[in-house]
């Protein structure tokens, strides 16, 4: 904690001075241009990651960055994709995956998660992506994924909580008027890279692959 506290402090008497116009500006509104739903995993910074600012991104995390299917039933995750779409009006939303997920090794071998009830219920949210590599790889229901599964679980799970968002209402009006645009990424830890799948891509690319034409835009 110690760490935390002297954090706190040099926050106080160096950075926010350093940005106290932002602060002002951002005091009694917000207007970001991107919902970036990541995983909790302590590894992941949304801000560093994408040189964003306080007032860039509307953030949502949770365990294995799951965005439950729409149902009538609210839930956190249901609110803030709807408040994130219908009121701040955000035109791209970031599902970001990434290398060595803990939730994910879990949804290989939900069998292990005993004692941890709702871990295990909210992990059935990656079940289809689950199943899909199951098929993929020709392996029963009966038998648990194993380790050597789970960079392909990752992605595939990125592409599956990426379709969850169009059962949403709002996100799928927006969709379908060209209003907003929906990107998974996959970040790696280690090596810092990304990849990336759209909304109807079947296979991942490399970041610059994936962005070429915004990177050729900002180049000239």
């Amino acid at each position: 904690m110690d760490h935390i506290v002297r954090g706190v402090l040099n926050f106080h008497e160096n950075v926010y001075p350093e940005h106290k116009d932002l602060f002002g500006a951002l005091a009694n509104s917000q207007n970001p241009d991107v919902l970036f739903v990541t995983c909790s995993d302590s590894r992941i910074d949304p801000n560093m990651l994408t040189g964003s600012h306080p007032g860039d991104l509307f953030i949502c995390r949770n365990a294995g960055n799951v965005i439950p299917p729409h149902s009538n039933e609210t839930g956190s995750m249901t609110a803030s994709i709807e408040y994130a779409v219908a009121v701040l009006g955000v035109r791209h939303i970031i599902v970001c995956g990434h290398t060595d997920c803990g939730a994910i090794k879990g949804a290989l071998d939900i069998p292990a998660l005993k004692g941890l009830p709702h871990v295990k219920e909210w992990l059935g949210h990656c079940r289809s992506a689950m199943e899909i590599v199951r098929e993929r790889h020709n392996i029963s229901t009966e038998a648990c994924l194993d380790s050597k599964h789970l960079n392909e679980a990752i992605e595939e799970n990125v592409q599956q909580q990426v379709q969850h968002l169009r059962t949403h209402p709002v996100v799928a009006a927006k969709l379908a008027t060209g209003k907003i645009e929906v990107h998974g990424w996959v970040y790696d830890i280690k090596s810092g890279s990304i990849r990336c799948c759209g909304r109807d891509s079947v296979e991942f690319k490399s970041f610059d692959q994936y962005y070429a034409d915004y990177i050729a835009k900002i180049s000239d």
